[in-house]
């Protein structure tokens, strides 16, 4: 790799042999963007705040391939002569060195507009403030199932900067895409966009809701008129934020009759696209519960069809879909009692959405790291379904002033004992349900984490 290439000549290279490039946070992301500015021929220093950084154990190839380490803080050091500067995403732009390069001129960028610049083949990115994971995932499962070589990266946790080295043999990259993400690109541009839905999230790092919405319909903005955006009709500041811009927009949605899209009706979602009107893709085959999971379908089938894959073909993959592992899934049963985690509902919204999509009582286990959700939204909802909450974490008293007026709501310890709690609670035919609301970062290191604590306490019981 001697040079970065544009993608269809739409992103041009940002010049990095000989060039001194600073990258600031030694996650996944910034690990990976280090690995390929280095092997592109740059002088790159890695900037991380740690110490003892996640990432440490990729340091010595790191090393090896010539990237200075500058750890325990973002010293001004690390930045003296940078003529680029690669931000991962969980780095918030006001870091004072970072303030300090932008009025220098120096061009900061994140790990996904650098890896834009290096792919060959179309990407399809997938956005939005709910089901981006769910929906990146079928995408690329339908893309594969019909016979395309996809790499699937991004926010989904493989960095998408991955993709440079093996996207020879690929027929496109699929990519989910967080607002951070898009809050350090520039000229990234996807072949086909997908915007799920815009709700109340991550305004501890947003000044408010416009500044979030703008964030997300940044996706479209290096669009050309041959470009497809696939976009929630029935989401209202979707279709809003993605009123007139340059590429085609195919809506979804039981709103989307009168539009170039689909419009989902049950389990069917009937195409209004050239080419394919008056076809069908028939979603029974779905094994996803709620209406929310029928709309990130559609999302994805939508955007299958934007690339070519037939309306056939797309039907014909939906049942061999298995879903996530920390979405909706099932752990187990105890005393009639389901247990079911859904560690990655990280909103409001989010929860809203899993409490929907059952029609039994619940006992619910919220909490964790407050991102400044509104939880007086789930009034209803936990109204209607739910008979016991239990609270975990920093955002437990604010989530019991919210709610606890509602229904019984009861403080738990640690995961171990919520469970325990919620097992107390239950009656038989009852779901016991972890979806949290909040970030997990108060007492685990990832969703992830948090979901197999849980699903650890719930089958040591089993």
């Amino acid at each position: 790799m001697s040079e970065l290439a544009a993608i269809n000549g739409a992103i041009p290279p940002y010049p990095i042999r000989g060039r001194r490039v600073t990258v600031v946070g030694f996650g996944q992301s910034g690990a990976s963007a280090a690995r390929a500015l280095a092997l592109g021929g740059a002088h790159v220093t890695l900037s991380d705040a740690s110490e003892c950084p996640a990432a440490r154990e990729r340091m010595s190839e790191l090393q090896g391939l010539g990237v200075r380490m500058a750890l325990g803080g973002h010293h001004p050091g690390a930045f003296e002569g940078a003529g680029l500067i690669v931000v991962s995403p969980g780095v918030p732009e006001t870091l004072a060195p970072l303030r300090a390069a932008r009025d220098r001129g120096i061009p900061l960028i994140g790990e996904v507009e650098l890896a834009a610049s290096l792919i060959t083949v179309p990407i399809l990115a997938v956005t939005g403030t709910n089901g981006k994971t769910t929906t990146t995932s079928l995408l690329a499962h339908i893309l594969k199932s019909a016979g395309r070589r996809v790499f699937v990266g991004g926010n989904i946790g493989t960095p998408l900067v991955e993709a440079a080295t093996v996207t020879g043999g690929m027929d496109a990259v699929v990519a989910e895409i967080s607002s951070f993400q898009l809050d350090t690109t520039h000229l990234f541009r996807p072949a086909v966009s997908v915007l799920l839905n815009i709700t109340e999230d991550h305004l501890d790092r947003y000044a408010d809701m416009a500044a979030y919405a703008a964030s997300k319909a940044r996706i479209f903005h290096n669009q050309l008129e041959k470009d497809i955006a696939v976009v929630n009709g029935d989401d209202t500041l979707s279709r809003s934020v993605s009123q007139g811009i340059r590429p085609r927009r195919w809506l979804y949605g039981s709103e989307a009759a009168s539009d170039e899209g689909a419009v989902l009706e049950g389990l069917v979602l009937a195409l209004n696209t050239p080419g394919r009107r008056g076809q069908q893709i028939d979603l029974s085959g779905l094994q996803l519960p709620g209406r929310h999971n029928l709309e990130n379908a559609a999302a994805a089938c939508l955007a299958a069809v934007a690339f070519g894959v037939a309306p056939a073909d797309v039907e014909a993959s939906l049942s061999g879909f298995e879903g996530l592992a920390h979405r909706m899934r099932p752990v187990g049963t105890i005393g009639q009692v389901l247990f079911v985690n859904d560690s990655k509902a990280t909103n409001v919204d989010a929860v809203q959405r899993a409490i929907e999509a059952f029609d039994r009582p619940l006992v619910l286990i919220m909490g964790g790291r407050d991102k400044g959700g509104v939880f007086e939204r789930l009034v209803g909802p936990v109204k209607r379904r739910v008979r016991t909450l239990i609270l975990l974490g920093e955002a437990g008293e604010v989530i019991g002033r919210a709610l606890g007026r509602i229904v019984p709501a009861r403080v738990a310890r640690d995961m171990d004992d919520a469970v325990e709690m919620a097992l107390a609670a239950a009656l038989p035919g009852d779901t016991v349900l972890l979806s949290p609301g909040c970030a997990s970062f108060d007492m685990f290191t990832s969703y992830k984490h948090r979901g197999d604590c849980f699903i650890e306490a719930v089958r040591k019981r089993m």
